[in-house]
């Protein structure tokens, strides 16, 4: 399997293929740290990013949100004292694309760095 932190988003639109639960499996295999929810009847993957501090979290809620941009595709970021919260889903298809799992991938590649 490819490097997911290395693809780039495509675009996605109403009626594009979900990620099927068996795939969304394998897939999670490479990120460990993320969880599968499913929110009102939509999968989506979240994964919890903790911090010494507020602004630590605050910058890489930033670094986030500028990936999401670059990407084209916008997560649901939750940001408190020591913690960022990311979430990603497809809101086009109420799911989960490929996308999400890039997304998330390079989320964790930010942290890293």
């Amino acid at each position: 399997m490819e490097n997911l932190s290395e693809l780039k988003c495509e675009a996605c639109q109403a009626g594009a293929p979900r990620v099927q639960a068996e795939e969304a499996a394998e897939l999670l295999k490479t990120l460990p740290e993320w969880q599968l929810l499913n929110v009102d009847g939509i999968d989506q993957l979240q994964r919890v990013f903790t911090f010494r501090n507020f602004r630590l979290a605050w910058e890489f809620a930033d670094e986030v949100a500028a990936l999401a941009e670059e990407e084209g595709h916008h997560p649901a970021i939750l940001l408190e004292w020591g913690r960022c919260t990311v979430t990603w889903w497809t809101h086009k298809i109420k799911g989960l694309h490929m996308n999400d799992f890039i997304c998330a991938a390079k989320t964790d590649a930010l942290h890293q760095d």
